[in-house]
């Protein structure tokens, strides 16, 4: 791997304004992320297909251990765009499998028992890996069988591949454990040094506020998943990356980077990483064709880019959208203004959920400014909240009138 640019300090005036910048994103993931009463149905429905799954009579599904897999499990799920569906994803692990099965057969076994529930058999949909439960207008649940793989030293799964007639390793908890061990990681900032010396008596956190409890990577995922789906909104369906791709390069280049740099903000931190993804993409020739490798590294033999070797344009599509949404980061850095930073951030992410959260801010101003709660305080700007900044100077009211 080549070597990264350090990231060395800027003024404060470029530290805040970076920082304001990444408060409007943090504001735009929890826009584009699923309600809170999405996610309830979501559980609802899962909890549901689970039990009727753990409560059927065959013995195989005796000890059966039902499980979410996929973005909602990661925490990086994005509402999708033009009113499609969520994807939610299930895993049907049969811990009591006996080796008299074999992959397709035991995909029957599983699609039989959710045809036997009343509702279930009229929205039931087989796909090459799993069988699709269409909960019209609202999402997708995708539920997958699998069995222990024996020769997985962490744990994997083996999945029925219909087209193959075979089993292909797997491993979504090991999946999930990693990821939420490298999102747990803690970028160190230059950032807080710089506010806490910028006067003797106290700090000033920017309006608005940082990264929230989701976490810096989390965050990250759910932008290049966002700035994907709009990339690829007008072009052939098949040609975006697919998710996994997205989020195992974010979390191996976070990973990295959060262990070799100190970073000014948290928007560096995250022009780091998609400026790194790239680096984890194996490639090598064979038969004078390029072969592409993004490995699942807790399981042997999972190559999550594997139809890029069968379509090669896919490939070059991904590559395509990195240099855009690279050039995309690294222009919002440049940026000075809410008007030019909105249009560039509308341009990358979708106008609508853009626009929702930069009326939300300006509703927040004037709400603080009719309370007395905005301030200007030296080399900041506009801040909320002036009895916490030294030296803040506060701004009038605004009426028709130009006087309180």
């Amino acid at each position: 791997m080549n070597a990264l640019t350090p990231f060395v300090a800027h003024s404060d005036r470029t530290l805040l304004r970076k920082n304001g910048t990444v408060g409007i994103l943090e504001r735009l993931c929890v826009v584009i992320e699923p309600t809170d009463t999405q996610k309830d149905n979501a559980k609802d429905k899962y909890e549901a297909v689970g039990n009727w799954l753990a409560d059927a009579p065959q013995y195989l599904f005796s000890a059966a251990r039902i499980s979410p897999q996929g973005s909602f499990a990661l925490g990086t799920a994005t509402k999708p765009l033009n009113g499609l569906e969520y994807d939610v994803d299930l895993l049907c692990r049969f811990t009591a499998f006996a080796g008299g099965l074999g992959p397709v057969d035991l995909k029957r076994v599983l699609g039989d028992r959710l045809r036997e529930n009343g509702t279930y058999r009229f929205i039931l949909q087989e796909m090459p890996r799993c069988w699709r439960l269409n909960f019209a207008g609202e999402f997708h649940m995708d539920i997958t069988p699998s069995v222990p793989n024996a020769v997985c030293r962490n744990g994997g799964e083996l999945v029925p591949d219909k087209k193959l007639r075979a089993w292909k390793p797997t491993n979504p908890s090991g999946y999930l454990k990693l990821f939420e061990k490298r999102a747990a990681l803690t970028p160190i900032m230059r950032l807080r040094k710089a506010l806490a010396a910028m006067d003797s008596r106290g700090t000033v956190d920017p309006f608005p506020e940082h990264i929230g409890f989701k976490g810096i990577l989390r965050r990250i995922v759910q932008l290049l998943k966002r700035h994907r789906d709009i990339y690829f909104e007008t072009a052939d369906e098949s040609l975006r990356p697919i998710s996994v791709i997205l989020t195992t390069l974010a979390a191996r280049a976070y990973e990295f980077c959060v262990g070799k740099y100190v970073f000014d903000s948290e928007f560096d931190v995250m022009l780091a990483v998609v400026s790194s993804m790239p680096y984890y993409i194996e490639s090598y020739t064979q038969y004078g064709k390029p072969q592409w490798y993004v490995a699942n590294e807790t399981t042997e033999g999972e190559n999550f880019a594997e139809k890029w070797n069968l379509h090669p344009e896919r490939a070059a599509a991904f590559f395509e959208w990195h240099r855009q949404i690279l050039a995309d980061v690294e222009h919002l850095a440049t940026l000075e203004g809410s008007d030019q930073v909105t249009k560039s951030l509308a341009q990358a992410f979708g106008s609508q959920p853009v626009n929702q959260v930069v009326a939300a801010m300006a509703e927040e101003i004037n709400m603080a400014r009719q309370h007395r709660m905005l301030s200007v305080a030296p080399k900041i700007g506009i801040v909320t909240g002036a009895s916490a900044v030294p030296r803040a100077t506060p701004v009038r009211s605004n009426t028709f009138y130009g006087r309180k």
